[in-house]
């Protein structure tokens, strides 16, 4: 990406995700321009109002709701569009109704002659990604699917909660589907660099004790169902996780996120778009960090592939 060069980020899709993002990328101030795209064009056009009205306290952007043409110049392409998840229902149930809605997007986009990254936050998202893959003929790299980052943030949020220590200095990792399977990275778990069961141990007189763990990954594996439950949608975390991966891209910061990328034979696993970490920069994913698992994580992770795998049909065939 060159330095001068004006950044623009396409939004499509404005419901709740797409207009949260647009909110909180219009706050950290990081791309030049934003174009919003919606079936509904009117209610693009008064999102696009709404935020440039915002501008007097923010940073200058060039906002407004554009057309699929406006891809053409743009070095991101978020796609939020699609049916929502119900009130008990899973994200794999959304693929059959999200898929079709995908080839349409994914298609005009790239016939605007769009050379860019696709960032994918559609549920069931690793499917999805998949499909953007497939559907747009890019390179692996430039598409990538917001994966587990917020179930990532999740788990970090709770164990700080849990511990009383500020989450920026809690690391750990779910990786896997993002949904029922997915798993959290124990072994790999830290605060402050002290691993997660030494920190444990040491503050077990505090009344806790390592079903506490379980639990708190219940919560994070099932949070969105307790949201959704309560307001109808999950849209202002995730929305901060696809602004922290925009940064990540247009500033070509080398960060380490857990994103769903493709996988070709890391873990042992191939042809999948899974929620791993890894390297993001300005040419999109550079690289997946392949961690040792232990034995039961891996097991764990294999089996939340296959449960992808089992479910890729409408996109396969």
């Amino acid at each position: 990406m060159e330095c001068n060069k004006t950044t623009r980020v396409v939004v499509i899709g404005t419901g709740f995700v797409g207009s949260s993002y647009s909110f909180a990328l219009l706050n950290q101030g990081i791309t030049d321009e934003m174009v919003l795209l919606d079936l509904n064009k009117e209610k693009a056009i008064g999102d696009a109002m709404d935020l440039n009205h915002g501008m007097p306290f923010g940073s200058p952007m060039k906002i407004w709701a554009g057309e699929y043409s406006d891809c053409k110049e743009a070095d991101i392409v978020v796609i939020t569009a699609g049916a929502n998840q119900g009130p008990g229902e899973t994200r794999l149930d959304l693929i059959e109704k999200n898929a079709k809605i995908f080839k349409g997007i994914v298609g005009e986009v790239m016939k605007s002659g769009f050379d860019g990254i696709f960032l994918v936050a559609t549920n069931p998202v690793d499917i999805l990604s998949y499909a953007t893959w497939k559907y747009s003929g890019l390179p692996m790299e430039r598409v990538i699917g917001s994966g587990t980052i917020l179930d990532t943030a999740r788990l970090r949020f709770l164990l700080s909660q849990y511990f009383d220590v500020d989450s920026r200095n809690v690391h750990a990792y779910i990786m896997g589907e993002h949904g029922d399977t997915e798993l959290p990275v124990w072994s790999h778990a830290n605060i402050g660099g002290k691993p997660l069961m030494s920190y444990f141990e040491e503050h077990k007189e505090e009344g806790r004790s390592l079903k506490d763990l379980d639990e708190i990954f219940i919560n994070v594996r099932d949070a969105a169902y307790h949201i959704i439950e309560r307001k109808g949608a999950t849209h202002y975390a995730i929305a901060m996780g696809l602004v922290r991966l925009t940064r990540a891209i247009l500033r070509n910061e080398n960060s380490i996120l857990t994103v769903s990328t493709l996988l070709r034979g890391e873990f042992g696993l191939e042809d999948i778009y899974i929620g791993v970490p890894a390297v993001v920069n300005s040419s999109g994913i550079r690289e997946v960090l392949e961690l040792n698992l232990s034995n039961e994580e891996k097991e764990k992770l294999h089996h939340s592939a296959n449960v992808l795998q089992n479910a890729m049909g409408p996109i396969k065939n």
